[in-house]
């Protein structure tokens, strides 16, 4: 079979579809923040207070976003090493070398260089009154501790504040292999990721006075994941007949969109975030067997991670260009159509002729063991 051909058999479409959702409202959510979109024409069609439930809590797509990730990882470890048990750590941690560093360093070089060219937006910024040296916000970065950068200083740059989400999952699969090492029963591991899933809303109901915590927190955000760990080893047992399935994604996805739009997330952070990731923890068991016919979602859904890391590349270059107090009514629904093709553009461009190439060329310099029937589904978007 064809390199082509087998990417395109091993994706599961209906996850990519719940991926290309949870980026869409991530990427609304942000343009909102920058150009309020409070007198348009599609206000006053749908009323500020319904556009506005939806921008405002678009952290709820990275909620999602960390259970798919969970519901990934732990699925293709236990198909490449035949179960938990077996995991290559070192393998294991080198196939996520191959996915996240590429990106990541691109967008760390990109940033850097327009700072330094003298663009504002991307240069540090002290909202908390101290200073933070790039060296500082570089390291963050790399190393994976970016969301407590946020806490203790604010929101010191403006794109790479996306990080603080990859900081997350990456602290979590630092100790992943370990774990599945360490304790080796599936029933072990399940009791661990529980642990996780009850500390999250106990977490962010102690720290409700302070955002950078209930929000960004590693505890925080550790449920999701574990939810989607604990989801994987679950959907290996768990069948549903066509109907029921149909049904239970019908209800969810109405309950979901309910406490999405109905809630605000400053309010609903405790609870809110349990259950939309179990929500998704659902959308998830029942992805399995069904078709899905929205190519559009999917393709979103297959450029997530590209489109995480680089919209605010783009949307801080329109910044620049169109500052918001001079952009008002209709210009800013022209100018997010824009925002959205030129992300799209740069994600694609970044993912077909580097991030993809530079993936396979880091596999094959690692060289860790795998099955090349699962290779190419393994390309995950964080």
């Amino acid at each position: 079979m064809m390199r082509s051909q087998l990417s395109h058999a091993t994706r599961n479409a209906q996850i990519d579809i719940i991926r290309g959702v949870s980026i869409l409202l991530v990427l609304f959510h942000h343009f909102n923040i920058a150009y309020r979109l409070n007198d348009t024409a599609l206000t006053r069609m749908v009323g500020w207070d319904a556009l506005r439930a939806v921008a405002r809590n678009g952290n709820y797509g990275v909620t999602m976003f960390f259970v798919t990730s969970g519901y990934l990882i732990t699925s293709h470890a236990y198909q490449r090493w035949n179960g938990l048990s077996h995991i290559d750590a070192k393998a294991f941690y080198g196939l996520r070398i191959a996915r996240v560093a590429p990106p990541l360093i691109l967008l760390l070089a990109l940033v850097n260089a327009l700072a330094w060219a003298g663009v504002a937006i991307f240069q540090n910024h002290a909202p908390m009154g101290t200073p933070v040296s790039f060296w500082i916000v570089n390291l963050a970065s790399l190393t994976f501790w970016m969301n407590v950068l946020i806490g203790a200083h604010g929101w010191a740059n403006y794109p790479l504040s996306v990080l603080w989400s990859l900081s997350v999952e990456e602290v979590f699969y630092l100790a992943f292999p370990l774990l599945c090492l360490a304790l080796r029963r599936e029933s072990q591991l399940l009791a661990v990721w529980a642990v996780f899933i009850v500390i999250g809303p106990w977490y962010r109901f102690t720290h409700q006075a302070d955002e950078g915590q209930f929000l960004y927190g590693y505890f925080a955000c550790f449920d999701g994941i574990a939810i989607g760990c604990c989801t994987a080893l679950l959907a290996r047992r768990w069948t549903l007949s066509g109907l029921a399935r149909t049904l239970l994604r019908l209800g969810t996805v109405s309950a979901m969109t309910f406490l999405y739009l109905y809630w605000p997330i400053s309010q609903s952070n405790v609870f809110g975030v349990s259950a939309m990731a179990l929500g998704t923890a659902i959308l998830l068991l029942t992805s399995r067997g069904g078709e899905a016919t929205l190519p559009a979602l999917q393709w979103f859904g297959r450029l997530s991670y590209e489109f995480y890391l680089f919209h605010l590349i783009v949307l801080g270059m329109l910044r620049t260009q169109l500052p918001p107090p001079a952009v008002s009514g209709n210009e800013k629904l022209v100018l997010l159509a824009v925002y959205l093709l030129l992300s799209a553009l740069v994600s694609m461009a970044i993912a077909r002729f580097y991030a993809e190439p530079l993936n396979r060329r880091i596999r094959r310099w690692l060289g860790p063991a795998r099955r090349p029937l699962i290779d190419n589904a393994e390309r995950i978007n964080t």
